[in-house]
């Protein structure tokens, strides 16, 4: 057999989203060669991996359907680094469309070499434990493993505008495709308070029909004077299934800033189930940076993650963007400009109520995320999602915080937060739609003393966020039990809003940036554990016109 050479180029994309970003990772080249010599895996002098496989394997290979890591010279003793192995075991996965099986009880010891395994296969990780050190890492924003599409985007040409809510692109597609918009010259979320920021280029992004029919279910929900960028996705339409695997992050020891560490499952391609995979922490001290997400999806649609156990992190504090101290969001789950991502039957190994650990979550630029049967510290869209669904869940103490449009609905679920929705008051408490409660129980702060507060926020009008801002349109509740049992002494009673403006008194406070408030909120079934009646606020007076009625 004649000698190959397969060059095999993979592009780690960037995903700017947030101060917690996942950078551009560099370039990743993998030499893959099938020599009549024995498999091995060597490094050259640019540090890049040199793969030949004997054509022996290669006929073994093929007749079994898949290769394990062992088959590249992973020891999986838990002590020798087995990262090299693990990426050229994908890359030849990769070019022979076969599966990637890890072996049944290796631990994979994972140092902080920059490598990133491509995954572009159905991959089997099954009882195998990973320990991914970032003790000493060379580059933290290289993802260990990367779920990449073969597919290639393009620029589309021609469309110099949209609309909110067009139904169709002028565009000839070769099938389905993730649609990227940019307007450069419109800023949105300026965000406000400790982490204040000048705001980011109007975005959004979509799926189109190879006719340019859009996807309405997931609309676009913006009008584009101007279109400085947009962009075309193929997307893969087979399903692309990851099972098992049970990772430990041996975390950083890091000065505590704002430098995120993305060492972690990044998933780049539409179509994709994640099944059963598991996630925990170790060696948190008393400083650290962050992490952008042990999974982080980003650009792509239609990914399930379920059956899945991660973790919390602790939380740092450093000085924000306002010179003052702040905590430091950091996350498990970080989910930025994609759409319908769900996640079903998902817990944490830490106390959902244990303040000491951020919330686990984090999304920007989303559309129709869905939490079904989880048990999590946090659902939280930052930089808006458009349709959210939560169900059969139980929140923890950062709850449910959202900002965006269209439906929010959170049915037969246990909300342990502060309120059961808290509009982001860091980027306007803003939520252009409805939203929906049903069927649930609402233990204000998991419990502690408190005064229950139904939807939080605040908004002086004095701020401009890059757009107008909505309080919900309408609000439905049905079927809700508030546990406020534990209560200071005045307490009098549940308020369904908090005090959105104390300086808002009366007709003579005038708003630079008007909200527009809401127009109706029905009430059916309401309880409460303390046997006192919901009130309308503490603050009444700036939701005089917001009709009422219960049942």
């Amino acid at each position: 057999m004649p000698m190959k050479f397969i060059p095999i180029l993979f592009f780690l994309s960037t995903c700017l989203v947030g101060s917690w970003a996942q950078n551009e990772a560099p370039r990743e080249k993998v030499v893959i060669t099938s020599k009549k010599q024995k498999t091995r895996v060597a490094i050259n002098a640019k540090g890049a991996l040199e793969v030949n496989v004997s054509p022996r394997n290669i006929l073994k290979f093929k007749t079994t359907g898949w290769v394990r890591y062992s088959d590249f010279g992973a020891r999986g003793d838990g002590k020798a680094d087995d990262m090299d192995a693990i990426a050229a075991t994908h890359a030849f996965a990769n070019q022979q469309g076969l599966m990637v099986k890890a072996d049944e009880g290796a631990t994979y010891y994972i140092g902080g070499k920059e490598r990133t395994a491509i995954i572009r296969t159905d991959t089997d990780w099954g009882t195998a434990s990973f320990i991914i050190d970032d003790t000493e890492v060379q580059n933290r924003n290289a993802p260990v493993f990367m779920v990449s599409s073969s597919q290639q985007s393009f620029k589309l040409e021609g469309i110099s505008s949209l609309k909110r809510n067009q139904n169709n692109i002028d565009a000839a597609l070769p099938g389905s495709c993730l649609i990227s918009v940019t307007n450069a010259h419109v800023k949105h979320y300026i965000r406000f308070g400790l982490n204040q920021d000048n705001g980011s280029p109007q975005t959004d992004i979509f799926v189109v029909d190879k006719n340019g029919k859009v996807d309405m279910d997931g609309p676009v929900i913006w009008d584009f004077d101007q279109i400085t960028d947009i962009t075309a996705l193929p997307m893969d339409e087979k399903t692309l299934t990851i099972h098992g695997g049970r990772f430990t992050t041996i975390a950083n020891q890091a000065e505590s800033k704002y430098t995120y560490y993305s060492r972690n499952l990044a998933i780049r391609r539409s179509n994709v189930v994640v099944d059963g995979l598991e996630h925990r922490i170790t060696g948190e001290g008393d400083q650290g940076a962050p992490y952008g997400g042990f999974i982080h999806i980003s650009d792509c649609a239609y990914v399930t993650v379920q059956n899945t156990i991660l973790t919390g992190h602790k939380t740092y504090r450093t000085i924000g963007a306002a010179g003052e101290p702040v905590s430091m969001g950091s996350y498990d789950i970080l989910v930025n400009r994609a759409l319908h991502v769900s996640f079903k039957n998902c817990s944490q190994t830490n106390d959902i109520d244990d303040r000491t650990y951020w919330g686990i979550m984090g999304s920007n630029y989303c559309k129709n995320l869905l939490y079904d049967r989880c048990t999590l510290s946090r659902f939280d869209a930052h930089k808006g999602v458009a349709n959210a669904t939560i169900r059969n869940s139980t929140l923890g103490h950062m709850g449910i915080n959202a900002i965006g449009s269209g439906i929010l609905t959170v049915e037969n679920c246990t909300i342990r937060g502060r309120s059961i929705v808290n509009l982001r008051s860091d980027y306007g408490s803003t939520w252009q739609g409805e939203i929906f409660i049903r069927n649930c129980l609402f233990v204000p702060e998991g419990g502690r003393p408190s005064r229950a507060v139904l939807i939080s926020g605040s908004y002086s009008g004095q701020h401009d966020f890059g757009y107008t801002c909505y309080m919900p349109e309408r609000i439905t509740i049905e079927n809700l039990h508030i546990d406020d049992s534990s209560h200071p002494e005045d307490y009098r009673g549940p308020a369904l809003f908090a005090n959105f403006n104390p300086q808002m008194t009366d007709d003579s406070y005038r708003e630079s940036f008007p909200y527009v408030k809401t127009r109706e909120v029905i009430l059916r079934k309401v309880t409460t554990a303390s046997g006192k009646t919901l009130r309308l606020s503490d603050h009444p007076f700036m939701f005089k016109e917001v009709q009422v009625s219960s049942e």
